[in-house]
């Protein structure tokens, strides 16, 4: 039988990401815990800015047309959240105004409402713990299931060893918990 299905994306585009990696630790748990996860990269869907003027005379962008079809074939959202002035990237904020959009066969919030999510971050000396509330409350607002378990790593420029892993082994339990009760919940939910 299959496992739960979560897709894991990480709100930056940069290579060496510190998110990206605290991602990954998160996936691990999420896998060692039966779930079938898709690690995408966003910076492999580049989009223009949200515009309704640019959606009403060209349509959605076919890389905010991939995302929704990955969207719908997963259950759940496993998402490494940056920190950019205290609030969401501009890049995560982006994909979700995006993949939410209306099409005149489809309602508005079709490719995210009702999947669960858990997040992940890192950052300075609070980790990037103001960012999630900022994305908690968008996810929750489109009715989004957010899970009450999530992690900040503190001073994420030092917490990574040379192979991606963190140093702290308390942090890499906490992290992988994250993505296990992920994958706990949505097969729960979705059998």
């Amino acid at each position: 039988m299959p496992g739960p299905r979560i897709l894991a994306f990480a709100g930056s585009a940069r290579k060496a990401s510190n998110n990206k990696k605290v991602l990954a630790v998160a996936v691990e748990g999420a896998r060692e815990a039966g779930g079938e996860v898709t690690l995408l990269d966003l910076a492999d869907y580049p989009m223009p800015i949200y515009d309704g003027d640019l959606e009403a005379s060209e349509g959605l962008p076919e890389n905010a047309l991939k995302l929704r079809r990955l969207f719908a074939e997963h259950q759940g959202l496993l998402l490494g959240c940056p920190e950019y002035n205290s609030s969401v990237t501009p890049l995560l904020k982006n994909t979700i105004d995006w993949v939410s959009r209306p099409t005149q066969d489809e309602p508005s919030l079709k490719y995210i409402a009702g999947k669960t999510a858990a997040l992940v971050s890192t950052g300075g000396g609070l980790g990037g713990l103001r960012d999630l509330f900022h994305v908690r409350d968008i996810l929750m607002n489109i009715n989004v299931i957010v899970l009450p378990e999530q992690f900040a790593v503190p001073m994420g420029a030092t917490a990574f060893n040379d192979d991606g892993s963190l140093k702290n082994d308390a942090h890499t339990a906490a992290v992988k918990n994250v993505g296990k009760r992920l994958a706990e919940v949505v097969a729960k939910l979705y059998g």
